[in-house]
């Protein structure tokens, strides 16, 4: 299912059980959080929407203008969330339109090292096997994967390009840590051999349909670890 009719059922139903309407709520924390705000609204309209019926005839005379009051109300709610659902709907029209435009990788990069900084803090002493089994579980990356291990790992964790799921990992320099972005190669995307900033130096290359971001402090780490990549990754 893709990301524009995830959010069309959503709207119209998010307390369906379809399967892949499921599988794609979970694949994203953004989607969770749509659903869990949706059924939130849900319940609070079918909360106000519920009235209790008296028994005497005096409330029950003043219920059936009640009723009435909520019908015209009720009217009025459905238009105004037709109208909002519309809104929504025109909003992610354009956030998928957003999504599917040109991707700088090199800028992309380096907003997820200085996002995700903590990562460069961890040791995770993760083996070559756990990296390739993360590689596995993404469509358009199942069949690449490192033949050994490729130096020392500090951390992996799954990572988002504008929509494409790709594998972030921490190695280890002979100066210091290289953060490594795997990304699965999509024509959209506009790779730079080389870029940095005031703190960063990258370098990007092409393997075995994937995108390879190198990010490093040091220049010399960065080599190190695209031999060390080049030697061990299919």
């Amino acid at each position: 299912m893709d990301e524009l009719n995830f959010r069309r059922q959503a709207f119209e139903n998010p307390h369906s059980q379809e399967p892949e309407f499921i599988a794609q709520t979970t694949e994203k924390a953004e989607n969770q959080q749509l659903i869990s705000d949706l059924k939130r609204l849900d319940a609070k309209l079918t909360k106000a929407l519920k009235v209790e019926v008296p028994e005497d005839l005096a409330d029950k005379l003043i219920l059936r203008q009640q009723l009435h009051q909520h019908h015209k109300l009720r009217h009025q709610s459905i238009f105004l969330m037709a109208m909002a659902a519309s809104i929504a709907f025109v909003f992610g029209v354009s956030f998928s339109l957003w999504r599917m435009g040109p991707v700088d990788l090199a800028e992309h990069a380096l907003a997820h090292v200085y996002h995700e900084s903590a990562a460069l803090q961890l040791d995770q002493n993760v083996s070559f096997n756990q990296v390739n089994a993360e590689l596995a579980s993404m469509k358009m990356l199942k069949t690449s994967h490192f033949i050994e291990q490729p130096g020392k790992v500090y951390y992996t964790s799954y990572c988002d390009f504008q929509g494409v799921r790709s594998l972030h990992l921490v190695l280890e320099g002979q100066k210091g840590k290289v953060t490594v972005f795997i990304v699965p190669v999509e024509k959209r995307m506009v790779l730079e051999q080389s870029f940095a900033d005031g703190k960063y130096h990258g370098l990007g290359f092409e393997i075995d349909q994937a995108f390879m971001l190198l990010v490093a402090e040091d220049q010399h780490d960065l080599m190190t670890v695209k031999d060390e990549i080049g030697n061990t990754f299919i």
